[in-house]
């Protein structure tokens, strides 16, 4: 656990870096196709019980909050819990906070939830095995995972891409701790056996960011950006282009 990442020293940086950028924006909004496709999966007036893990800011437990399911956010960062409250706020919603790490949660809270959604964590962890184990328990029998990871193959491919030789053959290593690049990013197959292992099955995959980070012309991620989403929509669950997204996005059940 003591490898694990707190973000109480960069939460400012989280949200100028990704939640406000064109990158966010892509990932925000194809992660949202998959999650209303998990929720029609429900009978339409049933009220969810739904466990963001490590949900940061609060923007997707605020939007599951609004359609009236109870909602529990949970992250090891106090600071981006009080950011999360404040967004809330602003938001009219009501949520349940946590502040404790996922691996911690008390065995009160085993099969509580409809859903459990963990995004971006995975790659901030040093047993990732273990997170997973974690949230299979906390999943109700026949509840649904929406996971999403930093894909290590579309880090690769950036790198080349951009000459940064020595970074790969440092084993793609980071130098510093307190940046925004994750220290564990994850090979997809590793994820799959690890869901596969738990009795995870895996029911769609989608790659969040299959354009958008390769485009040499950055301009046009701005000036071209609806053009530039609709492809993003079209390709992001079509090989190769899944295998080379920034980040992979799971359901499972």
């Amino acid at each position: 656990m003591d490898t694990d990442r707190n973000f109480d020293d960069i939460t400012d940086k989280f949200a100028q870096n990704i939640y406000g950028t064109t990158k966010g924006k892509i990932r925000e909004i194809i992660v949202w196709q998959d999650i209303e496709k998990i929720l029609a999966l429900f009978p339409k007036q049933q009220k969810l019980t739904i466990l963001d893990a490590g949900g940061g800011q609060g923007q997707i437990a605020c939007k599951l909050a609004k359609l009236g399911h109870d909602v529990t956010i949970c992250d090891i960062s106090a600071q981006m819990l009080e950011v999360a409250k404040n967004h809330a706020q602003t938001q009219f919603v009501t949520l349940n906070y946590l502040n404790k790490a996922i691996q911690d949660l008390p065995a009160e809270f085993a099969q509580s939830y409809d859903i459990v959604i963990c995004h971006a964590v995975l790659e901030w962890v040093n047993n990732g095995k273990g997170l997973i184990y974690a949230l299979k328990q906390l999943l109700k029998p026949s509840g649904f995972l929406s996971l999403m990871f930093y894909n290590l193959h579309g880090l690769l491919f950036r790198t080349v891409t951009l000459g940064n030789f020595g970074y790969v053959q440092m084993g793609l290593n980071k130098r510093k701790k307190k940046t925004l690049s994750p220290d564990y990013p994850r090979n997809p197959d590793e994820v799959y056996q690890w869901l596969s292992e738990f009795s995870l099955r895996i029911l769609e995959k989608t790659g969040i960011r299959v354009f958008h980070d390769y485009m040499l012309d950055k301009s046009k991620q701005q000036n071209r950006f609806n053009e530039l989403l609709e492809l993003e929509k079209k390709f992001c669950r079509q090989e190769p282009y899944l295998q080379l997204a920034r980040y992979i996005h799971v359901i499972a059940q």
